[in-house]
């Protein structure tokens, strides 16, 4: 089973922020195999998602690329700015905070007891 699309929508922001900010850099596809298998399949970021929020936060400064050509490829690698270091701390939190709230609301405790 897989989340919709509503639920990923809301949170690709955070997602792609934090892993970048835990790796040097990465390109498109790493991002999206790398979501895939952080969560055993049940998150999958297509690229009609994925590719549109990269340019977002490349063009907020929250994000900085380079390009490189593997052979007859390129290869755009994404890489966090400090003014993205501080988004992502700041996303993840306020997610952290909003799955919390969400927990008490839906007495999500007494479901998974």
């Amino acid at each position: 089973m897989s989340f919709s699309t509503e639920l990923i929508k809301g949170t690709l922001r955070t997602i792609i922020l934090k892993l970048l900010s835990n790796n040097d850099r990465l390109y498109g596809y790493e991002l999206t195999q790398m979501v895939k298998e952080i969560t055993g399949g049940k998150i999958q970021i297509t690229e009609g998602a994925l590719y549109p929020t990269l340019h977002a936060l490349e063009k907020e400064g929250l994000l900085t690329t380079n390009i490189e050509y593997i052979g007859k490829r390129v290869r755009k690698y994404y890489h966090i700015s400090k003014a993205g270091i501080e988004t992502s701390n700041q996303k993840t939190s306020e997610l952290a905070d909003f799955i919390n709230t969400i927990t008490l609301l839906l007495d999500l405790k007494t479901l998974n007891a």
